[in-house]
């Protein structure tokens, strides 16, 4: 059936936004708190932060005005995901985003008066940062690119405009990418983003799912020079801001906040299309063996090795699997998954304008909220099992760190989640000898998790490095361009083993990872990380999951290498991404046998 509006679905199926803010009111409260916080800040320290003992009272007044900010947009614009086609939520995120950028602009003081000052001084307070300490390290860090106090007054102030291009690339997707019905085995279907991407892709039928594929991106193709204008702008300003900020190029200007240099991204990116492609050319090879296809096609990618083997799974089924798959976790892990379900951390429901695929929200001093839509597929328990991932990390770390300790390198952030996935398979593994049901749990595994981190995210990260290099050597990009570079890199990727179809090249109109700098390789960097802590953890049992609740806890305070580290994974070197391809490698080798031995 069509997706029904917002306000027509079920109250059980959403969040509730009330344990931010039970009042509107409170959100008015806080709003004018900062507004008071950024005069009181201005007024106080303003042309007086050059003693250690001023900076870090400016600092503890600053941290109270992130948190309140933190709070109050989390909470604007949470609401604002699940329905983008309410104009009064759109506004009234754009107005905490106006608000937000004026107050920060004229704060910009704070660090452009610590930089400039005497080194020693700066050095001194952070000796004696206590809770200030991340951020003053990270502000020293920076100092080689900091700009003239009155261009950083203004690049803040000019936050809303610079965040344009997603916003617009969301309201073209979500609130007017509007999907006609299709015909297919003689009957109608209703088309929408998160219909195609959560049912059709992995529908059983061909017919059916070719034909969702076809006018899927013939949609897509009506949208592609607006969306290809949006993300012109957003890397156009990419570049004029690393060239601004003296970085040698674009991708030192992105990898800079990842703490890792670009040697590690680079390695992510050209292991995985050299080395997994093979063993994944040979999954879409068995893939069409076991579902008679005539020709394996892009649009065929999703589907399981047994579809006939696929549980539909209610929400309350699920807590079950997550429950159990995570019990090795601790019983305190365990209480926040029965608090996600009890206090509705999640929202389930499908509806028109709400955004697609999953995230997880953590704003400091609350719980934290996931998004998904629920349509009752094993992939759905994956998918919030991998959120709650977000979720387990941010309650570890907000609780030990203050909010300026949170802020943890993309690179290590999505391997909290994508550990959750891991722990939730191989509990599964344990459970049953029955060769089916194994071969199920290995697909789960190839099928979900590691072709969602290790294909479709590196193949977008694969993609947007080649536009990075010709934005950083001086070129546009344009929807022609864009549509060659992501055939291109799925050509390389797939070979002859799986035929693109026309609309294939559009893909990279279907993520908002490229609005969030180097976001997609993360995926696999996270994961490789997961891989070989799992497997220690499957090993060696309490001491490496106490390991790792220490490195959830570190938070920002520590670089990606010093993670992994704690976790007892070196990732200086490529080993532990060579032995983790190997690893799916081996899962896919024994999917292929226990077909054999099934048929």
């Amino acid at each position: 059936m069509e997706l029904a509006k917002r306000k027509d679905v079920p109250e059980e199926m959403t969040w509730d936004l009330t344990a931010i803010y039970d009042d509107e009111a409170k959100l008015t409260a806080d709003l004018e708190k900062v507004r008071a916080l950024t005069d009181e800040m201005e007024a106080a320290f303003k042309g007086k932060l050059s003693t250690a003992e001023n900076i870090l009272a400016c600092l503890d007044r600053y941290r109270v005005w992130a948190e309140l900010n933190e709070r109050a947009g989390n909470y604007v614009q949470l609401a604002s995901e699940v329905d983008f086609t309410d104009a009064a939520l759109q506004e009234r995120y754009a107005a905490f985003s106006r608000m937000y950028a004026q107050c920060s602009s004229r704060l910009r003081f704070i660090d452009s008066e610590i930089l400039a000052g005497d080194e020693a001084v700066l050095r001194q307070a952070i000796a004696q940062g206590g809770p200030n300490r991340p951020y003053l390290e990270a502000l020293l860090r920076q100092k080689p690119h900091q700009l003239q106090p009155e261009t950083e007054r203004v690049l803040a102030a000019l936050r809303p405009a610079l965040e344009a291009p997603y916003r617009i690339y969301n309201m073209a997707k979500l609130a007017d990418m509007r999907f006609p019905s299709f015909r297919a085995c003689g009957e109608d279907h209703p088309l929408g983003y998160s219909l195609f991407e959560d049912k059709y892709e992995y529908e059983p039928r061909t017919e059916v799912r070719r034909a969702a594929f076809r006018a899927f991106s013939e949609k897509l193709r009506a949208y592609e020079n607006t969306t290809a204008a949006a993300y012109q702008a957003q890397v156009q300003g990419e570049k004029i801001l690393a060239d601004q900020r003296g970085f040698s190029s674009v991708f030192d200007y992105l990898l800079f906040g990842h703490r890792v240099d670009h040697a590690l991204y680079d390695r992510q990116i050209d292991l995985i299309m050299e080395k997994l492609a093979p063993h994944m050319r040979r999954y879409a090879k068995l893939l069409q063996k076991v579902h008679g296809l005539d020709r394996m096609t892009y649009a065929d990618l999703k589907l399981a090795v047994d579809p006939g083997y696929v549980p539909r799974v209610t929400i309350e089924e699920s807590k079950k699997y997550i429950m159990e798959g995570l019990s090795v976790l601790g019983p305190d892990y365990q209480e926040m998954i029965r608090a996600a379900y009890r206090e509705r951390w999640v929202d389930f429901a499908q509806n028109q304008g709400k955004s697609t695929g999953g995230f997880c929200a953590s704003p400091y001093g609350c719980h934290s909220y996931i998004l998904l839509s629920w349509h009752e597929g094993m992939s759905d328990v994956f998918t919030l099992a991998h959120e709650l991932g977000h979720a387990g990390h941010f309650r570890a770390c907000n609780a030990a760190q203050s909010i300026f300790g949170t802020d943890v390198s993309m690179y290590f952030q999505e391997a909290p989640s994508t550990m959750n996935e891991l722990l939730l398979a191989h509990h599964l593994l344990r459970t049953s000898t029955d060769k089916r049901f194994r071969r199920w749990v290995l697909d789960c595994m190839v099928g979900k998790t590691y072709y969602h981190n290790f294909v479709t995210h590196l193949l977008e990260a694969a993609y947007q490095r080649e536009v990075y290099r010709i934005v950083d050597a001086g070129g546009g990009v344009q929807a022609e361009t864009l549509n060659r570079i992501m055939g291109e890199a799925l050509k390389k990727f797939w070979g002859d083993a799986v035929e693109l179809p026309e609309g294939a090249e559009l893909t990279w109109m279907r993520q908002p990872h490229y609005y969030m700098g180097l976001y997609s390789y993360t995926y696999s960097a996270g994961l490789t990380v997961a891989t070989q802590a799992c497997k220690r953890i499957e090993a060696e049992g309490a001491g490496a999951v106490e390991d790792w609740k220490r490195v959830l806890a570190a938070g920002g305070t520590k670089t990606p290498l010093e993670l992994a580290q704690m976790a007892g994974v070196d990732i200086s070197t490529g080993a532990p991404l060579l032995d983790t391809i190997e690893t799916v490698g081996g899962y896919i080798d024994e999917i292929c046998r226990l077909t054999e031995e099934l048929e």
